[in-house]
This record gives C-alpha cells, structure tokens and sequence, in this order.
C-alpha cells in the first residue's frame, strides 16, 4: 500500500471509553507492559488496551511459571527471521545489564544460572508482572481490558483504535504490541498482524516456534512419557537444520524437551512443503560409535546366556529396550545375547548414535511458546521501532518478525523493543 495514497479520516465524537490520551499501546503483555512504563516515565498520557481481561497473562507462564526474564549468553545468532540484526537497533539502547538493572528498581532481585538463564529470586513469574504493574498504576498509566483493537484508522489528528464493540479511543501515537500467534489462551491471537496489514504493512507468514515435533513413528504410544538424555538432530532434505543437547521427552504424538523446541522452527517452516523432515537422535553424544558397540560387547561378555532383552538393563530405559532392539531389525528378545553377531552389535551401536525419525511437522499454536514471522522489520526503523510507513505508528515484541531461541531470548526482545518503542513515541 503507497502511504501518499491512505485516506484521512475526520472522526466523530467518540461515545464509549472515550480517552483522551497522547499515547495508546495495544497490548498488555511484556512489550506493552514495557513500553508504557518507558513513555510513561517520560511524561507521556498512555493507556493500554488489553483484549484479555488482565494484562500480562501469557507472562505467567514464561519458564515453566518462574519468568526467564533474559539470559547473558546474549548473541545475534539467538535470534531468527528474514533480517535478525534488526534486534540490534534496541540492544543497543537497551541491553541485557540494563534490563537487569530495570528490574532491579522495580525490586525484582534476579538470579543467574550457569547456563545464562536469569529468573526473579522468588522463583515466581507473578513477582515479575506485579512490579511491572505497580509501576504502571505508580506512573498514572490506564489500562482498558476486555477490549479488542480490531483497526487502527489515521485522522487529521492523530489515530483513532477501534475497539470490537464500535468504541473508539484517540491518540496522538499508537504502539502495537499485540503479540503474535501462540498460546492464543493466554492473549494472542494473531490480531496485531491483521491491523498491521490494515495500515499498509507486510507481514512474513506466521508458523509456531518452540514448540513439540510430530513424528510418524509406530512405537509412540509405547515410549509415551519416556524421558532419555541425548542430542537431537534436525534434518531439512538431508542438510543438517541444528543440533540441541539435554533432556528429550518422547509422547503419544511425537517427541518434546528443551532441545526439541529449540530444533522445532525448520520443522514448522518447511511442514507441508514436500521436503524430508527428520530428527536424527543421539542416545551416547559422549561417545563414538565404535566405543558404543564395545560397551555392548563387553556387556554380552558379562553374561552371554542373558536374553537379549534384559542384557540392555542398566543401559537403556527399559522401555525404550525393545523398540531399539527391534528397530535395530532384532525382534526375538528372548534370544541369549551371546548369540549376537559383530553386524548385530554394529547395527545397535549404529542406531543408538544415529536414530532416525521422520517429522510430519507440528503441534499447533495453543501449543506454541512463540511466534516465528510477522510485520516485515524492513518497514520499521530499527532505532525507534516506527512504522515507515505510518508515521506515528510503533510496534513492539512478538508481532514484529522477530523470534529468539528458548532461554529468555523472546522476553529480552520484547523488553528491549517494548522501551524503545516507548522512549520514541514520548519524543
């Protein structure tokens, strides 16, 4: 859409939550939250609307309840989309140590874990989103929830947001901070894209990231609950996609775990396209497949009578014994383990290093923890967050095409954004 060409509205009188503000942010998660305070703290009249019936939902759900509010091992390969160096503009003005010492204020005492991962020391995401909303209310900020934003409309002066139920609020400068896709439960449903669209701007299609792979797989429903530790490999037509270490938790539907999210994006990007898709597991990363045939073989030593089955315990989950066995292609169990041939023992070995599962794709946005895509960054000016095409507009967080890696990334972007979004729209 030519920006020259966009139509100028005179509106009416508003009727219902008429409010007379400078600034409104749509969206009341960590982004909104952020940005409010950041105008706020600069003079500015700001109100956010929230579609939900409470602001910062989705954020109590953040590290499993506890708010992985950022991590230390900061880096742009942390992050994802058609132009990642774009979350640059807002690390710069507000990085990691800025937003500990933010928080800190607030009297939010964090804690850093040896992996990077930050958390409130109280162990609770709700700490987290009752000082934020302390400092809101301190600052004189508004907030309007049960209030959907359905467009956004410029007028001679300022903007009009509509809400679902014909009301309109004015404002001089509107930060969209609406979320993206995922964990529509918890607040975002995809509306921030559609009024972005409605002002003239691109959006990059919207797929689920961080979040469980499905695999076509006969054994599921016996490996269901099965917890193992390994690495995980995923694979696009063959081409190595990423590798992730730690826990992998295997269901009725697929496979899950910390790494499983983290190698979820090329799976969901490319799901239904025609390419291969696959997850190579590895059960004994520490080892080479030579030195796993000769624990096997020493084991068999041991006590070759065994059958083969039970010469796996102590080694192997014991539910997981007799799908490797059998997809190892050796389906007599109850055969004594000595009678195993070198080949049989190089096929097991073989298979523990190199364990190949074929993904159908992904399970869908309720399950999602963040949204890969969204408003092309090529339309906002890295430094202010403003629409170039819209002037006045800001945007902020998820609904930008921005996603990080699990471990705090997502909420450092949205905190980082979310402030400098604010700052700028209060010049």
């Amino acid at each position: 859409m030519d920006p020259t060409s966009q139509k100028t509205i005179d509106f009416p009188v508003p009727k219902e939550k008429e409010a007379k503000t400078g600034i409104v942010v749509v969206g009341g998660g960590a982004a909104g939250m952020t940005a409010a305070i950041a105008a706020a703290r600069r003079g500015a009249d700001v109100t956010v609307v929230e579609r939900m019936a409470r602001i910062g939902k989705k954020l109590l759900a953040t590290g499993n309840g506890r708010c992985n509010l950022t991590n230390t091992n900061r880096g742009i390969e942390k992050y994802h989309g058609a132009n990642p160096e774009f979350v640059l503009g807002a690390f710069g003005q507000f990085h990691v140590g800025e937003t500990l010492s933010f928080f800190e204020e607030l009297g939010v005492e964090p804690v850093v874990e040896s992996d990077g991962c930050v958390y409130p020391a109280s162990g609770q995401a709700s700490s987290v989103l009752d000082v934020l909303r302390y400092e809101m209310e301190h600052l004189g900020v508004a907030v309007l929830c049960d209030t959907p934003i359905r467009r956004i409309e410029k007028g001679r002066k300022g903007f009009g947001c509509m809400s679902a139920d014909g009301g309109m609020i004015r404002a001089d400068r509107v930060i969209v901070a609406a979320g993206g896709k995922s964990s529509p439960n918890l607040g975002s449903n995809g509306s921030g894209f559609k009024i972005a669209e409605a002002l003239g701007h691109t959006v990059k299609t919207p797929f689920p990231a961080l979040v469980q792979i499905l695999l076509d797989a006969p054994f599921l429903k016996r490996l269901a609950g099965v917890r193992i530790q390994g690495r995980a490999e995923c694979r696009v037509d063959n081409i190595v996609a990423g590798s992730e270490r730690g826990e992998l938790l295997f269901a009725d539907y697929g496979i899950s775990g910390i790494p499983i999210l983290g190698l979820s994006r090329p799976v969901s990007e490319n799901a239904g396209t025609g390419r291969k898709l696959s997850l190579h597991l590895d059960l004994f990363p520490d080892a080479a497949p030579a030195q796993v045939a000769e624990r096997i073989a020493r084991r068999i030593a041991f006590n070759p009578g065994k059958p083969l089955d039970i010469s796996f315990i102590g080694m192997l989950h014991k539910r997981l014994i007799g799908v490797i066995l059998e997809e190892a292609g050796c389906r007599n169990r109850e055969l004594a383990c000595g009678s195993l041939s070198p080949g049989d023992i190089h096929r097991i070995a073989a298979l523990l290093k190199d364990w190949p599962l074929q993904c159908t794709g992904v399970k869908s946005w309720m399950f999602s923890q963040v949204t890969a895509g969204g408003v092309d960054v090529g339309e906002v000016n890295p430094r202010t967050m403003e629409s170039k095409i819209v002037p006045g507009i800001f945007f902020a967080g998820e609904v930008l095409d921005i996603d990080g890696d699990c471990g705090g990334y997502n909420l450092q972007w949205a905190w980082s954004s979310g402030y400098v979004a604010g700052i700028s729209a209060a010049k």
